[in-house]
């Protein structure tokens, strides 16, 4: 069974920075792709950042130029490094890995981390 631990979120002023990391963990798995998602307040998940396999990065319009999805495939983790945030950026971003197992596949979502940018 294949975990994922995320980290890195926090409380940050508008402008600032913050890098999330998500950490796979288990055995026997290949990671396809890792991506980003977040969920704002009464709002409902969305799509952030994907990192396929092959090394393919694809973003939101909205964090287009400021964020940046990286992975380290030895590792199994996956970074999101967040520049000149903005009040509405403010959300709780999980992680998500598509993984082959085996001879099947599935995928696994992380517990969270809350960000939230405010002055």
């Amino acid at each position: 069974q294949v975990q994922l631990v995320e980290s890195g979120g926090g409380l940050v002023q508008p402008g600032g920075s913050l890098t999330l990391s998500c950490a796979a963990s288990g055995s026997g798995f290949t990671i396809i792709a890792m991506d980003w998602y977040r969920q704002a307040p009464g709002k409902q998940r969305e799509l952030v950042a994907i990192n396929t396999r092959g090394g393919n990065t694809e973003y939101i319009n909205s964090v287009k130029g400021r964020f940046t999805i990286s992975r380290d495939t030895a590792m199994n983790t996956v970074y999101l490094q967040m520049n000149s945030l903005k009040p509405e950026d403010t959300a709780v971003y999980y992680c998500n890995a598509r993984y082959y197992i085996g001879t099947s596949h599935d995928e696994v979502w992380g517990q969270g981390t809350l960000v939230t940018v405010s002055s």
